[in-house]
This record gives structure tokens, sequence and C-alpha cells, in this order.
């Protein structure tokens, strides 16, 4: 078997929540001048992933399922590089091109068009790269002349069509894929969920977060599931959308 694309071992990652914390500028003088604030007060932590493992390996097209706050979004942020790990270990060993999070990598101010080298600068990509996939990202995206106006103006449904579009043209060797295609017309989400299809038959290796059973089954080769910040399954497309179900159907939140 050829080596990881991705390496994740043991991987934890929590986050601090303070509970006594000022609501205003002002408050937080009134309760240092009164001797009744902390910085330290009122500090806990919670952890969303706790000593997860898997490998991913070229080609594949994995599907990671889990109810809501189950950390699937966070695992694609520490994957991508934008969390770091509280510990363990994330190995990639490819350009990864993450569409995690509308508007991510973009700039309000500047219009979608040039954010598109924006974006694609970001992943590493030169202008020269960029300029001759343009044509093709303008295409995909069908957002005609609203492509030169401030992206601070686009719908969320917009936003989704410029990300995405970006994210298949750059031709990453890796493409991460969150809950995001769920935003906009049901016509370009099939559509995105085809390229992502044609695009893990040219060879691409696939990772996408969605709650839809049939999506997993239907494109997937493989299926994590996360749930109360561990990894409860690792195996084939339909195991997994059985164990999600039971998830959601026998234990309710």
């Amino acid at each position: 078997m050829s080596e990881p694309i991705i390496e994740v071992k043991n991987l934890t990652k929590s986050f601090d929540h303070w509970m006594d914390q000022p609501h205003s500028f002002k408050n937080l003088l009134m309760r240092i001048s009164k001797g009744e604030w902390n910085p330290f007060k009122g500090r806990k932590q919670f952890t969303v992933l706790n000593d997860v493992s898997f490998d991913i390996y070229p080609g594949e097209f994995v599907g990671i399922m889990g109810r809501n706050g189950a950390g699937k979004s966070t695992l694609l942020k520490l994957i991508s590089g934008i969390y770091t790990p509280t510990s363990g270990t994330i190995e990639a060993r490819a350009i990864i091109a993450p569409l995690i999070e509308l508007g991510a990598g973009f700039h309000p101010d500047l219009s979608g068009y040039e954010n598109i080298f924006l974006n694609a600068a970001i992943l590493g990509f030169g202008k020269k790269a960029t300029e001759a996939i343009v044509p093709s990202i303008l295409e995909f995206s069908e957002l005609g002349e609203q492509i030169y106006k401030p992206i601070r103006n686009y719908s969320s449904g917009m936003l989704a069509r410029l990300g995405f579009s970006v994210a298949i043209n750059l031709e990453a060797p890796v493409l991460l894929v969150d809950e995001i295609l769920a935003v906009g017309d049901a016509g370009f989400q099939l559509k995105c969920l085809a390229k992502i299809d044609e695009m893990h038959k040219s060879g691409r290796t696939i990772v996408l977060i969605t709650h839809s059973p049939e999506a997993i089954e239907r494109y997937c080769s493989r299926c994590i599931v996360i749930e109360n910040s561990r990894k409860v399954y690792d195996g084939d497309a339909k195991g997994g959308t059985a164990r999600y179900k039971d998830l959601v159907f026998t234990d309710p939140l």
C-alpha cells in the first residue's frame, strides 16, 4: 500500500472557555479598581476531539459524519492548518484545498475576481498558474458580472459558488469539503457533487463532511464517524451511514 497522503495520530484539540469575562471595557476597569476581577477565574477547557487517529491514502474518497458538535469541522480545520493540535500530530504530504467556511481566505473589500488571486496565493499558487484557470472558475461559478463586485455584497450562495469554483480549479491533490455545499440552490449543489465525483475518478483525494447518508453511499468508498469527540467508526460507506443513523435515531441528544 502507498504512503498515506494525510496521517492523523492521537489527535486531540481542546479550547479554553472563560466563564467570568467582563462584558465591556468600562466594566473591566470598574472590576479591576474594586479588586473584583481575576483574569484566571472561571477558565474551563473543553475537548472537541479526543485521541483521534486515521490515515487517508491517495485517491480515496472519505466521508466524515457525526452529529452537530461532534468535532467534524474542527477536524477539517486541523487537517488544513487553520487550527493547531493540542496534542497528537497531523502530517499532510500534498497541497490541500480546503472548502470549509464561507468567505475563508477571501477579503470582503476585494472583488470576487481579485479574491480568486488572493485565495490561490494563500494555497501556494502563483499569478501565472491562476490566470490560466480564471476562465474555468468564472464558467463554473456562474457569477457573471457579479465577479467584479466586492464580496461583502455577496449572498452566502454566491460565496459558496466562488469558493468551490476556486478550490476545484486549482487542482490541488487533496480537497476538503465541509457542509458549505448545503448553502445555495439545489441545482448548484448537484453540479458540485458531480464535479467532486469527477475529480475523484481522475485520481484526486477527497474528504467530505456531510449529514447526507445518500451522498456518503453514492460517492464515498469509506466513512469515518465522530461521536462525543472520538472516532467511533472507520470502514465502508454503508457501515458508516448505518452507524450514523443509529446515533441519530436511537440516541437522541
